[in-house]
């Protein structure tokens, strides 16, 4: 009977932990949709400032502006900036941007430069002080869904490293959102800026429900980008450089902004992925305590009708 009373136990302490893991996986579904409505709400002012970089460069070539964030020079110290995440339960999401920022700091290393960390969340604050590695910042308790003010305030940092050369380089290595079954993490550069990059996003997910199911849903919008038809009939009250310089920082913004939003929504899709198999891994095991207490009670079942047929079998 202390058998089953502790399959019993067992049984009832697994379909507990699987309430929790089931809604933990609904918290995280519905928070990848705020996410995904945070992208969706900051796309129109990003078109519209590509557009008008776009526009500028029609009128000034980047590379000969006296922007800092555009000139590039002696690269002695880089800024690897890694974004993690506060909590864990997310399966392998911030193990895979630590080992990705790792390796960067090798290459880094092997090319003869230094290198040091500004450190988003928790994990990773944590793993690199651990190891006694480079830091110059640390951030952790933002927001699940990243915020503009966040953003602005690590990126007012980063700026403020930059121009004073503390750092000669700055790299972003975060989670970019692919699907609810797979994300990457990624290596951008955002000090100094590569004019490049000046591209239109056009892409973006939308979470969707299909036959009972959560399913993202691709979709890429055409951007059509301003050409040099309308610069004629286009007059600028300030000089093009200085529009430059005010865009520049806006667009650094813009870009450390979605990359917060794709490695929440990368960590929020890897949450709901590791709830969703605990939630089945509970299940099965379930199913094999009920078998195992089954089997067990029918053994004690049988053991007690053989005592009661030897008993009866010697009173004769």
């Amino acid at each position: 009977m202390a058998n089953l009373k502790a399959i019993r136990d067992r049984i009832k302490t697994v379909k507990n932990t699987k309430k929790i893991t089931e809604a933990m996986r609904l918290v995280a579904a519905a928070k990848v949709r705020r996410a995904q409505e945070q992208v969706l709400a900051g796309r129109p002012f990003a078109d519209a400032l590509a557009q008008m970089l776009f526009l500028l460069r029609s009128y000034i070539k980047f590379e000969e502006a006296d922007v800092d964030l555009l000139q590039e020079r002696e690269i002695k110290t880089v800024g690897l900036i890694v974004i993690s995440s506060d909590r864990g339960l997310c399966g392998g999401y911030n193990v895979n941007v630590i080992r990705r920022a790792e390796e960067r700091a090798q290459e880094v290393k092997a090319l003869g430069w230094d290198y040091k960390y500004i450190l988003i969340g928790k994990k990773a604050i944590s793993y690199f002080k651990n190891r006694n590695e480079p830091i110059i910042y640390t951030y952790d308790g933002l927001e699940q869904v990243p915020t503009a003010p966040e953003a602005s305030l690590i990126q007012d940092n980063l700026r403020a490293l930059y121009q004073s050369e503390t750092i000669d380089r700055g790299e972003l290595i975060y989670t970019k959102f692919v699907s609810l079954i797979n994300s990457r993490p990624v290596l951008q550069t955002l000090y100094p800026l590569d004019p490049t990059q000046l591209v239109p996003e056009g892409e973006t997910f939308r979470l969707v429900t299909q036959g009972g199911k959560l399913q993202v849903q691709a979709e890429r919008e055409e951007i059509k980008i301003i050409g040099d038809g309308i610069k004629a009939q286009l007059i600028l009250e300030q000089d093009p450089e200085q529009l430059l310089a005010s865009l520049i920082p806006l667009y650094v913004l813009n870009q450390l902004l979605r990359a917060l939003q794709e490695s929440a929504a990368s960590e929020l899709a890897a949450r709901m992925n590791a709830m969703s198999n605990a939630s089945e891994n509970a299940t099965e095991l379930i199913s094999n305590l009920t078998l195992s207490y089954n089997k067990a009670r029918q053994a004690a079942i049988t053991q007690e009708l053989l005592e009661v047929v030897a008993g009866a079998e010697g009173l004769r």
